[in-house]
């Protein structure tokens, strides 16, 4: 499968395109021929999903919030309480539109919104998706889009079906809807550092959501159910942390190559702290290499006690580019340049430019370079799974398929052990 668009159609239908719609979104929403009110499903309502919600809310005084769904009873009433305080009248959520369960998000689906928020554990993102837009719903589509080769494929096919159906497709890859990213970006695009050649990337955090101690699981509970409930620590449910929160990263680095694939990557990974449970890595580093000669690094880590950064240093042959090293992006070299623009909150203006394109009639659609960024960062994984070199197309067309058919809360689920490089294979 060849994911690959050449630069020239990126600067003619993404770059510019992007920067126009941050700065038109405003009048466009205020002069909106549509405002019939938009009834809003909100699909996973943890605390990306409530913030997403939240967002919405507040991009469209003409939308409410029509159903909630969610795996667990208790999140579902904590989060309709939150937003009752919050947006009032915005919400409408009836008692009989609050659905539980793992069947939950084709309720919502069913129960007549117009734009569906997709917030769950990603390993279930590719059939929420695709169940989405069969039935003619616009949506934002939390990051990342899959944890698997398969699901990346399921999401191209939905992103296709989205764009021949008019719905727009809002990725929750949210530093592509940052002001002073798409000026910096732009200014990459338009050669101020020259070409680039290297870019290398950071994200050094502490851990995200700890597993805990097999003895803290209350008895009766299942295999599926504390898998889920201790999502991030299960790479079919997460995609380890490369794919659940370094991808922002490898979203950076995609988009600085103008979403064109890497030929192949080498990758180092593994646990150095040691986990009740689970089975993903706590560090990677990635090495991308692309066909003109460019090569991206990215070293990420996700441990207590060691030193934080999240910056991307951009090289070029007339300069170099820096974000995250400092409160503004720059650029220094021929062309020296300092952000001073507007910085408004970057989630805040996915919403509003979700719900300006619904009302304008002018669909947005992030389908493609949202699944190869998601790709890219499984790419990584399975590099540092295995030790082995991948290509592009041998990651994109893996046969390897972590998520459960049909799981259930009261199915048997044993997840794989720990990769182990040079002995995990291949799929």
């Amino acid at each position: 499968m060849n994911l690959n668009n050449t630069r020239r159609d990126f600067m003619k239908t993404g770059g510019t395109a992007a920067l126009t719609s941050t700065i038109m979104a405003p009048a466009i929403l205020r002069g909106a021929p549509n405002n019939s009110p938009l009834k809003i499903g909100l699909v996973g309502c943890g605390g990306r999903g409530s913030g997403a919600a939240q967002q919405a809310l507040n991009a469209d005084k003409n939308a409410k919030l029509w159903a909630l769904g969610e795996a667990f009873e208790n999140k579902v009433n904590s989060a309709h309480s939150r937003f009752s305080k919050s947006h009032g009248e915005q919400v409408d959520v009836a008692a009989d539109r609050k659905f539980v369960g793992l069947d939950a998000f084709q309720k919502v689906i069913d129960s007549g919104v117009d734009v569906v928020l997709l917030a769950t554990p990603p390993g279930f993102r590719p059939q929420h998706l695709r169940a989405a837009v069969e039935a003619g719903k616009h949506v934002f589509c939390e990051k990342p889009m899959a944890t698997d080769a398969p699901g990346v494929r399921s999401v191209l096919k939905s992103a296709a079906m989205a764009k021949e159906k008019n719905l727009s497709l809002v990725a929750g890859f949210c530093w592509r809807y940052n002001y002073a990213r798409r000026e910096a970006f732009r200014r990459v695009h338009d050669g101020q550092i020259g070409d680039v050649k290297t870019y290398y990337a950071t994200y050094y955090t502490g851990p995200v959501k700890p597993m805990p101690p097999a003895d803290r699981r209350p008895d009766g509970i299942g295999d599926i159910e504390w898998q889920i409930r201790n999502w991030y620590n299960f790479c079919w449910l997460s995609g380890d942390s490369i794919a659940e929160q370094a991808v922002h990263s490898v979203d950076k680095i995609a988009w600085a190559m103008k979403d064109e694939v890497p030929k192949e990557c080498i990758a180092n990974g593994g646990r150095a702290v040691k986990a009740h449970g689970g089975n993903i890595f706590d560090h990677f580093s990635i090495k991308y290499e692309y066909g003109d000669g460019a090569r991206a690094f990215l070293g990420s880590r996700q441990i207590s006690g060691c030193a934080n950064e999240n910056a991307d240093y951009i090289l070029g042959t007339k300069g170099d580019c820096f974000i995250g090293k400092g409160p503004k992006p720059y650029i220094k070299g021929e062309n020296r340049w300092r952000y001073e623009g507007q910085d408004p909150n970057m989630y805040q203006v996915e919403h509003n430019e979700l719900f300006a394109s619904i009302r304008s009639g002018e669909p947005i659609n992030d389908g493609e370079w949202m699944a190869k960024s998601t790709m890219l960062a499984i790419m990584g994984r399975m590099a540092a799974y295995t030790g082995k070199r991948i290509t592009w197309d041998e990651a994109i067309n893996s046969k390897q398929v972590l998520v459960p058919e049909n799981p259930s809360f009261d199915m048997k689920h044993e997840v794989p052990p720990l990769a182990v490089p040079g002995l995990t294979k291949f799929v």
